[in-house]
């Protein structure tokens, strides 16, 4: 046609081209492009999309919020691994203190650098109990106390929390003998 076609030359291109019958009229078509109806059935966006040769997801809006571009890499990692994160303090809801533990980890801006700093303090022998000495040092000796109880402190840091062990009862009553 080498031009723009009217809304009726649509309507009859339509009815024409469709073997089922399907059609669409040309009041309905002016709505939509109008906005009037912003809407459209799934039936109607299949048999526009078929017409204009276009995918149907290319006929509605996009959601509010989307963007178009493309994320980092590592910005879906990090979001793949706060939701890991939540995940596993849901699924230990029973303890509470691993619970808080994995949710202060992915409130954390770069919870993938705390995990990996994590596994340097685990790989360097005897850190971890010399930073607990240090951050928590009341953790080895209040008795009676469950082992992640809040410590009081004017900074509101979040808390670090310790899991019991039986390595930290012996090291309690080692320290306490001496």
């Amino acid at each position: 046609m080498n031009r723009a076609m009217t809304q009726q030359e649509v309507v009859q291109a339509i009815h024409e081209s469709e073997t089922g019958g399907k059609t669409i009229s040309q009041s309905y078509l002016s709505q939509i492009e109008s906005g009037a109806r912003p809407h459209l059935t799934n039936t109607t966006r299949l048999l526009l999309a078929r017409f204009f040769k276009v995918h149907p997801g290319y006929l509605v809006d996009d959601p509010e919020g989307y963007n178009a571009q493309l994320m980092s890499d590592l910005e879906t990692v990090e979001d793949k691994l706060d939701l890991w994160l939540i995940g596993g303090a849901e699924r230990f809801r029973r303890d509470p203190c691993l619970g808080q533990a994995l949710l202060t980890l992915a409130r954390h801006d770069d919870s993938r650098r705390c995990l990996l700093l994590l596994e340097s303090i685990l790989d360097t022998p005897n850190l971890l109990d010399r930073l607990l000495h240090v951050l928590r040092p009341d953790a080895f000796e209040t008795e009676g106390e469950p082992p992640c109880a809040p410590v009081p402190t004017e900074n509101p840091a979040p808390q670090l929390l310790l899991p019991e062990t039986k390595a930290r009862k012996t090291t309690t009553k080692a320290r306490k003998a001496k």
